[in-house]
């Protein structure tokens, strides 16, 4: 069975890719495919998973065809404080 695995932000760094294609064995789950794509590393619980764009568990299944993504928490930006001009 082929996935294919997007990786973003930060996590395109550290893998050195954006984006894959992987193999995985009948009964793969979003874990088992991280521990495969990051040579068996451990699933950060930080990290968001995604299965063909919704959000998804460690436990959740993937299957033929599926987009799988992994997603590192977003942090930054400026505090809100109103429009422009205004305080």
């Amino acid at each position: 069975m082929s996935v294919e695995v997007r990786y973003l932000a930060s996590l395109r760094e550290r893998f050195g890719r954006g984006e894959e294609s992987v193999e995985v064995a009948p009964g793969a789950t979003v874990a088992s495919l991280w521990a495969q794509v990051s040579g068996g590393a451990p699933l950060p619980p930080q990290v968001l998973l995604a299965v063909n764009h919704e959000y998804a568990g460690p436990d959740t299944p993937v299957r033929d065809g599926d987009e799988v993504a992994f997603l590192p928490p977003i942090t930054g930006g400026a505090p809100l404080t109103g429009p422009p001009g205004r305080s």
